[in-house]
């Protein structure tokens, strides 16, 4: 554990006063021998192609494209799963959920009848922090249960406001599920925005929500600028139902999505602008990534995997790989990472950056990607395992990846056994467009064996989900 020096302590107590230029030149100074603030702006169901500096050609970026052009552009960078409740609990445990009982071939997230959540014994990036003297908050989409022993004030936050769960969900009124989704209005769908435990909102009103996460985090970000801290920003949108402030309504070349996604452009915007404005950007590891890949059944109010194959819910490329950037100025070089990575190496990546060890009585599926940020080395992982709920269909290692079992995100009953399994070389064909199996059958059986590995270390624990 760090512990900051009083005199520092008492000098940065003076960023309340003095000039613009003074409280930036104080904080820079506190930057010098303080833990780094950490922020982790995560999207929902936003594609690998969804942003301009990704390769959208009419959605507007302009704050995303600048954040790639100083910091890091990474593009083999994974969720953790391919829906949302997994791929959260997998961020902020460093486990795969399948460790935790967080993921279901009966149902695929959580819901709001759900008895499950994330269990009081698991460690979380926050709970880890706070070991170092953080501040912590979440702001957005929790996903991990909505019970008062789930919620984030029980999982080292020590403040929430968000919706705790899809903003589908608690359907009271209106038209059908698809339609509502498709033309959407605030009261057809009855969910609760909190602040820690308690709901202040019922039906929330979407329309402001992404504004909303947003001052609060400016408000955060204002009153711990003097100790470090960690903000997991995850916000609502883009997920279905779409909905949008009227700043951007009707702007954005793609319509509706497009809005959408330029408003949570902005939202980054007024992150980064704050943290410069307070000389805190020096000191700021910012992240920014999405949960998983496009809800593609949505058509044009769903978004875009690019040149990717697939989308939410599927083990395919656009299910997991996800637009990804690291900003750091001054210590982040400005490059464009290609190794693979993964929402999982976030945990031990921060517990590098706080001086914190990664605990020894569990297993943990992350690796510590500091080497890889600074440039010093390279990242530990070379295996990408692509689960759909509790089975592995998928496995990258290096270039190839195999596909043992296929199946569409949604729409399709039952996975495909492909035997003999698919390979491609996903740095050569990221489409996934030709199967080289006949080529390389070594590669398939080394496939075979990580994965029995991988299933090898699996301990059953009780399923959350199905409570």
């Amino acid at each position: 554990m760090k512990i900051l020096n009083t005199g520092m302590i008492a000098m940065t107590g003076l960023l309340s006063v003095g000039t613009a230029s003074q409280q930036s030149a104080i904080a820079m100074e506190k930057a010098k021998t303080s833990n780094p603030n950490i922020i982790v702006f995560f999207c929902d169901d936003m594609g690998y192609g969804d942003i301009g500096t990704f390769g959208h050609p009419t959605i507007r970026t302009p704050n995303l494209d600048r954040m790639a052009e100083e910091g890091q552009r990474w593009t083999s960078f994974y969720a953790a799963a391919p829906v949302c409740t997994p791929s959260r609990a997998g961020l902020i445990t460093g486990r795969l959920p399948i460790r935790s009982g967080m993921c279901s071939e009966k149902k695929r997230v959580l819901f709001p009848d759900s008895k499950g959540g994330l269990i009081p014994y698991e460690i979380t990036i926050a709970s880890m922090l706070k070991n170092a003297g953080y501040s912590t908050t979440c702001i957005g989409k929790w996903h991990l249960g909505d019970q008062p022993q789930f919620l984030p004030n029980a999982h080292g936050f020590d403040y929430y406001f968000g919706i705790p769960y899809s903003n589908d969900m608690d359907r009271v009124d209106g038209p059908d599920y698809h339609d509502a989704c498709m033309h959407p209005k605030i009261d057809y769908f009855n969910v609760p925005l909190m602040r820690n435990p308690e709901v202040i909102e019922r039906p929330a009103d979407q329309n402001t929500i992404t504004k909303r996460y947003t001052e609060e985090a400016i408000k955060f970000i204002s009153q711990k600028r003097d100790n470090p801290f960690f903000l997991y920003l995850a916000h609502s949108m883009a997920h279905v139902p779409l909905f949008r402030s009227k700043d951007f309504a009707n702007k954005s070349l793609r319509g509706i999505y497009g809005d959408v996604v330029e408003e949570l452009d902005w939202s980054m915007g007024e992150i980064l602008d704050k943290l410069r404005e307070t000389g805190l950007d020096k000191n700021t590891l910012v992240i920014f990534t999405s949960d998983n890949g496009p809800w593609t059944i949505f058509n044009e109010n769903g978004g875009s995997a690019g040149l990717l194959k697939g989308g939410k819910g599927s083990t395919y490329e656009g299910g997991m790989r996800e637009p990804t950037i690291f900003w750091w100025p001054g210590k982040l070089k400005h490059t464009v990472i290609m190794d693979c990575a993964s929402t999982l190496d976030l945990f031990p990546t921060f517990c590098s950056l706080a001086d914190l060890k990664v605990p020894s009585d569990r297993i943990y599926d992350g690796y510590d990607l500091s080497p890889l940020m600074f440039g010093t080395g390279k990242s530990k992982r070379d295996v990408i395992f692509y689960s759909r709920d509790t089975e592995v269909f998928a496995v990258r290692k290096g270039d190839y990846k195999v596909h043992f079992k296929t199946q569409d995100g949604y729409g399709q009953d039952k996975p495909v056994i492909e035997n003999p399994p698919l390979l491609y070389n996903i740095n050569v064909d990221p489409s996934e467009k030709y199967n080289i199996a006949e080529k390389h059958p070594e590669v398939i059986a080394e496939m075979r064996k990580i994965l029995e590995r991988h299933q090898a270390s699996v301990v059953q624990v009780e399923n959350q989900l199905e409570k």
